[in-house]
């Protein structure tokens, strides 16, 4: 059976409506950015229900016959909606996108807005912790050696960026010397050209050095002298790496 989580009010309002218009012959659409949460929720709501997806037009035309009860998932992506039939039947379907208004008001009865991720702050905490818990395992990582509180998020495709953004920092955090040392190896094998190549790309070494003593020792004259080297070669690597 499908899990879902959510705390947002709005989603909740979803889940609501949807309860007490369960047991009804109407059609409904959830209509929100990629990777929301839509299809998750429909088949939460509707574990027993068939699911085709609107990439394939004659599967749902298909499954409409067969079926009285249906989730159609991607129905943005249906070539022909017009000549779709959805009398006597409870049809939950999604898309990422509304199309054409008139026909969607048209073929369903309940049109429901699923809220992106940042409309969600309160989902957020919980599905970072769910992602990080499924990277340490995935990774075969020790959960209690991550670093949870400083992860960059990036929300900009919800769950798939947020679960990225997850994944990358769990590995981050988890790297030997000789992890890094490959990830450079096949960088500069790729990349590696011209004249000039050792100049070029020795700010891969230099610059995530300066950044992390900076943030470490919080004074340029301790860094110098953690580092070996005086004041004004630290200040002129700073002012050519572009630090802060």
């Amino acid at each position: 059976m499908e899990t879902f989580f959510s705390k947002s009010d709005k989603i909740q309002h979803i889940i609501k409506s949807f309860t007490l218009t369960k047991t009804l012959f109407v059609s409904s659409i959830i209509i929100g950015e990629a990777h929301t949460g839509k299809k998750s929720l429909a088949r939460y709501l509707f574990p027993d229900t068939p699911l085709v997806s609107g990439n394939n037009q004659k599967e749902v035309e298909e499954a409409l016959e067969q079926n009285d009860e249906l989730i159609i998932t991607n129905f943005e992506k249906l070539s022909n909606q017009n000549s779709l039939d959805f009398t006597n039947k409870r049809i939950i379907a999604t898309a990422d996108y509304m199309g054409n208004p008139e026909l969607i008001d048209d073929l369903f009865a309940f049109i429901y807005t699923m809220p992106s991720l940042q409309e969600r702050p309160e989902d957020i905490t919980y599905l970072k912790d769910l992602f990080i818990k499924e990277a340490c395992s995935t990774l075969m990582i020790d959960e209690n050696t991550c670093d949870s509180e400083h992860i960059p998020l990036n929300l900009t495709k919800n769950t798939k960026s947020l679960k990225r953004s997850v994944y990358i920092h769990v590995m981050k955090q988890s790297m030997h010397a000789q992890d890094i040392e490959e990830i450079l190896y096949h960088y500069l094998l790729k990349h590696l050209d011209g004249n000039d190549a050792y100049r070029e790309h020795l700010g891969l070494y230099e610059k995530p050095l300066i950044e992390a003593g900076l943030h470490k020792f919080g004074s340029q004259l301790q860094l110098s002298q953690v580092l070996g080297i005086n004041r004004n070669t630290l200040r002129k690597k700073i002012h050519e790496h572009n630090i802060d």
